[in-house]
């Protein structure tokens, strides 16, 4: 699904128009990009929790030359899935035979 399936769904849901819809869906995005970037944490109950974690500087090596290089530290976005969507999730894959689409 991407960004425009997700407003069409959304405006099927709530009955909204698929310009409100946009505006709620994209409003949703921003707060929660906003708000990460901040260094706070977006906790929605039942579906997950959205933060951002500090990655250390390491090493790592280009796979072409083998020459080792230094790779800096680095503050990167996080998604946790909650309980009830693992569930979700889990409950549809075996109906499924685990097939994705």
């Amino acid at each position: 699904m991407n960004k425009s399936e997700l407003i069409e769904a959304v405006a099927a849901k709530t009955e909204m128009t698929k310009a409100a819809a946009g505006r709620a869906v994209e409003a949703v995005l921003e707060s929660i990009a906003e708000t990460v970037a901040k260094g706070d944490t977006v906790s929605v109950i039942g579906f997950g929790t959205f933060e951002s974690r500090k990655r250390a500087a390491r090493t790592g090596k280009n796979p072409q030359s083998g020459e080792v290089l230094k790779i800096a530290a680095a503050t990167v976005p996080a998604f946790k899935a909650g309980k009830a969507f693992k569930d979700r999730v889990a409950a549809s894959a075996g109906k499924k035979g685990g097939k994705k689409k």
